[in-house]
C-alpha cells in the first residue's frame, strides 16, 4: 500500500514523502480499514518534527483522524462491526491507505455524511461538546464568546452554542473568516484584532459580557475584560503559542470560573461522559443540527498531506482540512 512514512525528525513537512510499504497486518482485537479520507491536524506537523508529546518509534505512519470502510475483522476480534460499514475514527498511522485499529476507536458515520466530511469529526467535535455542554453547562439564551471562529474547534464550537441556544459571538482575524463565522451560525462578528474588540463585545450584549468565552487561542487576559459575572472562560488551547498567566484578583472580583478542557483524558478518567457525548452529537448529526464544515479546497491524495498541512500552518483554511486517499469525494458529498 502507499503510505506517508517517517524515518527521522523532519525539519519541514516539505520533507514528507509517499512510500510503497507492507500492507497491515490484523491482530488479535484488530479490525481492518481502507482509508478514505483523512483528517490534517496542526500537531501533526509537530509531531514529525518531534515536537509533539506522543513519539513514536521511527519509522512510522503520520496522521491521526480518518474515515474509511471496514474490509476485514481478526477471527478473535469480537465487535458490532462488520465487513462494508462506513467507520471514523483516530489511531495512528491515518496517512496510509490501509490501517488496522482498534474497534473502541471506530465509530459510525451517520448515513448523511460523506467520507470528507467523518475524517475531521473525532476530535474537533467532542472537544467542543465537552467544553461547552459539559464543561460550562451553556444555557439557552446566555452569550458565548467564541474566538477563532472560522477555525477546526472554533467553527464547531459556534454551531453547537447555536444548537445549545445560546446568542453567538465570533472573533476571527480577517473579514473573510468572520463571514465564515456568521454563514455557520454566529449571531455577532468581531476582529479580534481590533484594539477595542472587548469593547465591541461589551456593546453588543448590552454591558453584560460573555457568560461563556471559548478560548483555544490564548486571549483570555484580554477576554476577562469583557466577561460577565460568574462568566465560565473555557481553556481549550494556546495557538497564539504563549501560556498565558492569568491576573486571579479579576478572576475573584467578577466571579468568574476558568475551566481547563482536555477531550483525551476523557477515555482514562469518565468513560461515562464520553459515551453521553458522542450519543448526543451523533444523534445532532442525523437530525442535520450539527453540519460538518469542510474547507473549500479537499487535498487530492497523499502526496497533497503537506500542501494541506502547509495551508493549515499559514492560517489559510477554514474548518476542517482533509485529504481525499481513497479516490474521488463520494456521492453524498457536500461540498
Amino acid at each position: 500500500m502507499k503510505a506517508i512514512l517517517i524515518e527521522k525528525a523532519l525539519t519541514s513537512v516539505d520533507q514528507m514523502t509517499v512510500h510503497t510499504v507492507p500492507d497491515p497486518v490484523l491482530k488479535k482485537g484488530e479490525i481492518l480499514v481502507d482509508v478514505k479520507a483523512a483528517g490534517l491536524n496542526f500537531f501533526d506537523i509537530l509531531q514529525v518534527q518531534e515536537k509533539y508529546q506522543i513519539k513514536p518509534p521511527y519509522p512510522y505512519i503520520p496522521g491521526a483522524e480518518f474515515a474509511g470502510i471496514i474490509t476485514g475483522l481478526h477471527p478473535e476480534t469480537k465487535s458490532a462491526f462488520k465487513v462494508g460499514d462506513r467507520v471514523f475514527g483516530s489511531t495512528q498511522g491515518c496517512y496510509a491507505e490501509k490501517i488496522c485499529c482498534n474497534p473502541k476507536s471506530l465509530l459510525p458515520i451517520p448515513a448523511n455524511l460523506s467520507f470528507e466530511q467523518a475524517a475531521g469529526l473525532f476530535i474537533t467535535y467532542p472537544t467542543s461538546y465537552v467544553a461547552l455542554a459539559v464543561r460550562a453547562q451553556l444555557k439557552a439564551g446566555e452569550w458565548c464568546l467564541v474566538h477563532a471562529a472560522a477555525g477546526g474547534v472554533g467553527i464547531v464550537a459556534v454551531q453547537i452554542a447555536r444548537a445549545l441556544g445560546a446568542k453567538v459571538i465570533a472573533t476571527a482575524g480577517s473579514p473573510e473568516k468572520l463571514q465564515i463565522a456568521l454563514a455557520n451560525g454566529a449571531d455577532h462578528a468581531v476582529n479580534y484584532r481590533d484594539k477595542d474588540w472587548a469593547a465591541q463585545v461589551l456593546k453588543i450584549t448590552g454591558g453584560k459580557g460573555a457568560d461563556v468565552i471559548y478560548d483555544p487561542v490564548g486571549l483570555i487576559n484580554d477576554s476577562l475584560r469583557c466577561a460577565a459575572w460568574c462568566a465560565r472562560v473555557l481553556v481549550v488551547g494556546f495557538a497564539a503559542g504563549t501560556i498565558e498567566k492569568i491576573p486571579a484578583n479579576r478572576i475573584l472580583l467578577k466571579n468568574i470560573s476558568v475551566v481547563g478542557v482536555h477531550w483525551g483524558a476523557y477515555a482514562k478518567y469518565d468513560p461515562v461522559t464520553m459515551e453521553r457525548v458522542w450519543t448526543e452529537l451523533l444523534q445532532l448529526f442525523a437530525e442535520g443540527k450539527l453540519v460538518p464544515v469542510v474547507y473549500e479546497k479537499v487535498y487530492q491524495g497523499l502526496d497533497a498531506v503537506k500542501t494541506g498541512l502547509n495551508d493549515l500552518s499559514s492560517r489559510k483554511t477554514y474548518g476542517k482540512a482533509v485529504v481525499s486517499i481513497g479516490g474521488v469525494a463520494s456521492p453524498s458529498s457536500k461540498l
